[in-house]
């Protein structure tokens, strides 16, 4: 009798399963990364999502070719050579031309309409407050005026200190479109972050408290001159205010759409703050002209 062993289909399969042949161990699969989680790591000066629009901005090269993908992926045991090519930051212009007021603590200029008081994110290629001097408070990027600049931390923490304790005395002056139907009055009514648009506020009953006190310096035939003085210095106040009442900021191009004013009919007319001194702190006041493009609308 002839006994025959079971056929196998394929031959290699049963040369394994006799030990003629032995595979190798199995292969494991090559660890990856991220462009921008790899940068990361190797750029800790900025964060992902700045080090994201650097990359989507083609300020990155992978093995000399510009990569515009975050999530482009690098296996990590063979990582070509990489480079970030930070984008220049314009250069502020020269502080003297603004300048209202400096000594060694404190540098008090007249913002321009347009310049940034810090940057939105983390890095801007565009000149800030910033740029000057250690930031105290903030104006919109849009209102021009008085604004205070601490030279070292211990002024700073000074200064800021009287903002929070309402120590200080600020004056606007704004034109407006209309005319309020008081010449002279107190607006009292509480403000909250509008939920949908997050990026502005209204009148809201659950509002913090805010008050603005105005009076009407001057009138036209479609425009008044106001002059404000907060109280409270709660984010977009002036502006949400005025808008409330009828009579919004002309060139406000988020409560006054329809406006067609180049800029932000907004400006910091006066700013009363105590500053550090010798033999002991000075109280003063600090004022800047108004510009003159608000000459051409009133």
């Amino acid at each position: 009798m002839i006994i025959t062993g079971k056929k196998f289909s394929k031959p290699s399969l049963s040369r394994v399963k006799n030990g003629d042949v032995i595979l190798p161990a199995e292969v494991q699969p090559e660890e990856r990364i991220r462009l921008d989680l790899y940068l990361v790591e190797n750029h800790p000066e900025f964060n992902r999502s700045t080090l994201q629009n650097f990359i989507k901005s083609g300020y990155v090269t992978v093995g000399g070719e510009i990569i515009k993908k975050p999530n482009y992926e690098l296996i990590k045991n063979s990582i070509p050579k990489i480079v970030l090519q930070v984008p220049e930051k314009s250069l502020p212009e020269d502080v003297k031309q603004f300048l209202i007021y400096e000594d060694d603590n404190v540098l008090v200029i007249n913002k321009p309409a347009g310049l940034l008081s810090m940057a939105k994110g983390e890095f801007t290629t565009e000149p800030t407050l910033e740029d000057y001097g250690l930031l105290v408070h903030r104006l919109d990027r849009d209102t021009s005026g008085v604004v205070i600049l601490a030279k070292n931390e211990a002024t700073q923490s000074m200064l800021r200190r009287q903002f929070q304790d309402r120590k200080t005395h600020k004056t606007y002056y704004a034109i407006v479109d209309g005319h309020p139907k008081l010449d002279e009055a107190l607006i009292n009514l509480p403000i909250a972050r509008n939920l949908k648009r997050p990026t502005t506020f209204m009148v809201d009953p659950k509002g913090k408290p805010s008050e603005t006190y105005y009076k009407v310096i001057k009138k036209s035939d479609k425009h008044s001159l106001l002059e404000l003085k907060p109280v409270s210095g709660r984010t977009h106040q002036l502006r949400v205010h005025l808008n409330y009442i009828g009579c919004p900021i002309v060139g406000d191009r988020v409560y006054n759409e329809k406006s067609k004013a180049d800029r932000l009919m907004l400006h910091a007319g006066s700013l009363e703050i105590t500053i550090p001194g010798s033999p002991e702190n000075i109280r003063k006041t600090f004022s800047a002209p108004l510009p003159k493009e608000f000459e051409s609308v009133i």
